[in-house]
């Protein structure tokens, strides 16, 4: 049997555990101020200029993410 994947329906599961785990951080409030302020993360303000580059952080992010992608393409 030839199966095809719905990707509609995953992009529809991405987006409603978006929208889920949004809800449940503005409800309980969590306290993310560590994210953007890790050590390899570049900061610099001057008078008429401000640059804010995440490096750290978006490794980290990157990592989770290729986790989550990883687990769905594995079990889906």
């Amino acid at each position: 049997m030839y199966s095809q994947f719905n990707w509609g329906k995953l992009l529809i599961y991405i987006g409603l555990t978006i929208a889920l785990l949004g809800m449940i951080i503005t409800s309980i409030d969590i306290n993310f101020n560590w994210f953007g302020n890790l050590p390899g993360d570049i900061k610099i303000d001057k008078e008429n200029f401000k640059l804010f580059f995440p490096i750290t952080s978006m490794i980290i992010f990157t990592i989770i993410l290729n986790l989550i992608i990883y687990l769905i393409r594995l079990y889906f």
